[in-house]
C-alpha cells in the first residue's frame, strides 16, 4: 500500500469519525438542559418536521417549543460558526504557509470587538437589535481591508509586512476598546466583556440563516481555490511558474477569511483558537492536501463547538459559561505546544 492510498484511507476514516461525533454531539446537545428531553423525542420531532408522522414525536408542546425555539437554533449556529472559523483558519495557514496563522492576526476579531463596543457604549440604534452584529461585521471587514492596503506596495503584498501591520491594527483596536470601556458606564462595560467572551445564548433562526449562507458560500469558495493552495505550498515562485496568480489568490483569500470570521464573530462574539487548532489537528491526521483538509476542518470545527457548547451549558448547574472562554482554555496550551514543536524542529528562532 503506497503513501497516497494510506493518506486517502486515513481521510475517509477521519471523516467517518467526525460525522459520528457530530451526530452524537447534536443528539446530546438537544437532550441536555433544564428541561430533560429523551433521544426518541429529539429524533421523533425532527422526523415529524420532515413530514414523517411517528410515535416518538413529543406530545408536550413545551418540549416541542424548547427544541425548535431554543436548542436547535443554538446547535445549528454552533455547527456553522465552528465550520466558518475552522475553514478561515485553514485558508489563512494556506496563504501564509504557516501553521501558526489564524484569522486574528489580520485584525478581524479585534476590529469587530471595537465596532461592537462602540455600538454598545454610544447606544447606536440604526439597525435595531442587530446593530452590534452589523457594527462588528463592518469594522472587522474594514480592519482586514486596512491591513491589506497598508501592507501593499508596488503591486504586491509582502507576508511579513502584512503580519506586522496586523499586529499594529490589533494594538490600535485594543487601545480603542480600552478607551471605550473607560468611557462607558458599568452596564456597558459588563456587556462588552460578555460579548468578547463569546456566547451562543439566545440565537434566533434568522441569525442562523445569515451565518449559514455566508459560511456555505465561503466553504465552496475555499474548495474551488484548494488546488491553487496546494501549488502555493510548493513556494511562491514555483506556484507562479505553474500558472497561479499568487497576488490575486492572496487578496481573494483574505476577503474570504474576513467574511467567514466577521459573520461568525458578529453574532456570537470572539471565539478564539478554533481557526488555529482544528486545521492543524486535521492536517496532522490526513496530510496537507487542501481539498480534504478544508472539508474535514469544516466538520471538525462544528464538532468542536457543539461539544464546547454542551460543556458551557452543563459544567455549572444553572449557568451558561462563555464558550470563547472554553475554546481559549483548550487553544492556549495547544498554541504553546505548536510553538515548542516549531522551535524544536527549526533549532531555535534566531
Amino acid at each position: 500500500m503506497n503513501e497516497k492510498t494510506r493518506t486517502r484511507r486515513r481521510g475517509v476514516v477521519l471523516t467517518l469519525v467526525l460525522v459520528v461525533a457530530l451526530l452524537g454531539g447534536v443528539l446530546l446537545s438537544a437532550m441536555l438542559g433544564q428541561l430533560p428531553v429523551t433521544p426518541t423525542e429529539v429524533i421523533g420531532s425532527i422526523l415529524q418536521a420532515m413530514g414523517i408522522q411517528n410515535e416518538w414525536a413529543p406530545t408536550d408542546p413545551i418540549v416541542e417549543a424548547t427544541l425548535w425555539a431554543v436548542r436547535f437554533p443554538r446547535i445549528v449556529m454552533g455547527l456553522v460558526v465552528g465550520a466558518a472559523l475552522a475553514v478561515a483558519g485553514a485558508v489563512m495557514q494556506a496563504i501564509f504557509g504557516n501553521p501558526l496563522a489564524e484569522p486574528g492576526v489580520v485584525g478581524v476579531s479585534s476590529g469587530a470587538a471595537l465596532g461592537a463596543a462602540a455600538a454598545i457604549v454610544f447606544g447606536l440604534t440604526a439597525f435595531g437589535g442587530w446593530i452590534v452584529a452589523v457594527m462588528a461585521f463592518a469594522t472587522g471587514l474594514l480592519s482586514v481591508l486596512l491591513v491589506y492596503f497598508v501592507s501593499r506596495s508596488s503591486g504586491r503584498t509582502e507576508v511579513v509586512t502584512l503580519l506586522l501591520t496586523g499586529i499594529a491594527i490589533n494594538a490600535f483596536a485594543g487601545a480603542g476598546l480600552a478607551m471605550l470601556m473607560f468611557a462607558g458606564d458599568a452596564s456597558s462595560r459588563e456587556q462588552i466583556v460578555f460579548w468578547q467572551l463569546g456566547s451562543m445564548n439566545g440565537v434566533r433562526w434568522n441569525e442562523v440563516a445569515i451565518v449559514a449562507l455566508v459560511t456555505i458560500a465561503g466553504i465552496i469558495g475555499a474548495m474551488f481555490a484548494a488546488r491553487r493552495y496546494d501549488l502555493l505550498a510548493l513556494g511562491e515562485r514555483a506556484a507562479k511558474h505553474l500558472g497561479v496568480n499568487v497576488e490575486q489568490l492572496r487578496v481573494v483569500s483574505i476577503v474570504l477569511v474576513a467574511l467567514l470570521t466577521g459573520v461568525a464573530v458578529a453574532f456570537c462574539g470572539i471565539i478564539a483558537f478554533v481557526g488555529l487548532v482544528v486545521p492543524h489537528i486535521i492536517r496532522m491526521a490526513i496530510g496537507p492536501a487542501h481539498r480534504p483538509l478544508i472539508l474535514a476542518s469544516a466538520i471538525g470545527g462544528g464538532v468542536l463547538l457543539v461539544f464546547a457548547d454542551i460543556l458551557a451549558r452543563t459544567l455549572i448547574s444553572g449557568a451558561d459559561l462563555p464558550i470563547g472562554m472554553l475554546t481559549s482554555l483548550v487553544g492556549g496550551p495547544f498554541f504553546f505546544y505548536l510553538l515548542y514543536r516549531a522551535r524544536k524542529q527549526s533549532g531555535g528562532w534566531a
